[in-house]
């Protein structure tokens, strides 16, 4: 890909920005010839793998990976009435191999539970088996039919990973919900996007679901984006696929189960909460390069001058950072440009001046410019990279206080929708929501809110007057 130097769009023009840094920063080519599916730059698929790093980690706490078939039997696929229905729409079908139809349709899955819970029915026997936790990071297919945008709306979703439980009990199942949504909230601390957990109104819970618990997170332009879902199977699933088990007395009971899941969209979340005007901004954790090391030629010391950067290189790796030493023959200035386009968190800068002083020059991606002591450089890369995480934190905190407005009228939330997300006193009636949605023209989140950005209380409804609770209300991808 060749090096562009233009001005990137203001990111207050947030559409425009964000297309131009999938491809100026080399996450995404979006010239596939097929409609919502899109390529993996190789710097972008390398931040995908150290976010899915973090995630794998927290998974694999309790939770064992595994792998299902992608094709799912027509005939099982329809087993589950409701949990079909939510997807009909959005099902591509394999009918040939080869020149020869089918004798059963295969569905390519949108989602695995049909694939993976006739499984689930010949594995458990007994409460001794349970629970089990399994996990898998797969592509899913979905027919999308609205707009599609890279990482955000996709035909082929390249990076789904759901988890799949089963429990003795309903109590264990809903306990399980609730350690699903710590796990997301501490891989989103990890990549510090803010984010805001709440409870799906009934017409909007997964299909097949008892209940649905969102995780949203709020992007530049105000509309907020899901980049993560646990849902309340209860026992739906089981009595479709037969999933029981032999309790401690003998008898046959049928399982509880829950199902989570997060996409490739907590990507697009970090490029968006974080990026500016010159880019994408990565927190360390997921930086694919966490140090780029310049070298400043002047005159006759060259050779001196990378000498002193191959040193530092090494220094740093091996004290375990990520490092690249950039010696190409360009000017120091497109060199700064190429990395800062690409979220580098700290780029070091060595020069003759440097060498004479045995000081090194930091600056980090958010533009704060130190000089370290060479002969500690190691201890003062750690203290640049923590002061810059924490900035990234607080920056993308007080951007989500900003975007949220509490209102108590449909005219306040009106205007409280333009620029984010809406707190109001809700009733919980699909008429009200259906009324509220219409009148400001933006969704119905959710209820029984998670944040400590948001004081939950009640109140008189702003569509009826009854009693409500506080609740979303927001634009939505």
């Amino acid at each position: 890909m060749e090096e562009d130097t233009g001005a990137l769009p203001r990111k207050d023009d947030f559409s425009e920005w964000y297309n131009e840094v999938l491809w100026r920063a080399e996450i995404m080519d979006v010239r596939y010839p097929v409609k919502g599916l899109y390529v993996w730059y190789p710097h972008g698929f390398a931040i995908r793998k150290r976010a899915y790093g973090i995630l794998r980690d927290l998974m694999d706490r309790d939770h064992a990976e595994t792998m299902f078939p992608l094709l799912i039997p027509e005939t099982e696929f329809m087993k589950e009435a409701t949990h079909i229905k939510g997807f009909e729409d959005e099902v591509y079908w394999v009918t040939h191999g080869g020149r020869n139809e089918l004798d059963v349709p295969l569905a390519l899955r949108p989602t695995s539970e049909t694939a993976i819970y006739p499984m689930y029915s010949l594995w458990i026997r007994s409460h001794t088996d349970l629970p089990l936790k399994l996990y898998q990071i797969v592509n899913t297919f979905r027919y999308e039919t609205k707009h599609t945008r890279p990482l955000i709306r996709l035909r082929e979703i390249t990076s789904f990973k759901e988890a799949h439980t089963v429990h003795a009990t309903r109590e264990e199942a809903e306990a399980q919900v609730e350690t699903a949504l710590g796990l997301y909230r501490e891989f989103y601390e990890s990549l510090r996007v803010p984010v805001i957990i709440s409870r799906r109104p009934a017409w909007d819970k997964f299909p097949g679901a008892d209940y649905t618990i969102a995780v949203d997170t709020i992007m530049p332009d105000g509309k907020t984006l899901q980049i993560g879902t646990a849902h309340m199977l209860g026992d739906h699933f089981s009595r479709t696929y037969e999933i029981t088990y032999e309790d401690a007395n003998g008898e046959r009971q049928y399982a509880s189960q829950t199902c989570y899941g997060i996409s490739e969209r907590s990507i697009a979340a970090v490029i968006s909460v974080h990026g500016d005007d010159k880019g994408l901004v990565l927190p360390p954790e997921v930086a694919p390069i966490e140090i780029v090391v310049v070298p400043i030629i002047v005159g006759k010391r060259r050779d001196e001058v990378l000498l002193a950067a191959r040193a530092l290189e090494e220094e740093l790796r091996s004290a375990g950072f990520v490092v690249k030493l950039d010696d190409r023959d360009l000017r120091p200035g497109a060199k700064y440009y190429h990395w800062e386009m690409r979220g580098v968190p700290l780029r070091l800068e060595i020069g003759p001046r440097d060498i004479d002083a045995n000081t090194v020059v930091a600056v980090t991606r958010d533009g704060h410019k130190i000089t370290l002591d060479r002969r500690g450089v190691v201890e003062g890369v750690f203290s640049a990279l923590a002061a810059f995480r924490k900035g990234l934190e607080q920056t993308a905190r007080q951007a989500m206080i900003d975007r949220i407005t509490v209102a108590a009228t449909l005219e306040e939330t009106v205007l409280a929708v333009r620029k984010g997300v809406a707190v109001v006193h809700w009733c919980g009636s699909k008429e009200c929501a259906e009324e509220i949605e219409a009148a400001v023209d933006a969704s119905i989140l959710g209820s029984d809110i998670r944040s400590d950005l948001i004081t939950v209380s009640r109140g008189p409804c702003i569509a009826c007057g009854g009693d409500g609770t506080s609740t979303l209300v927001a634009r939505t991808y």
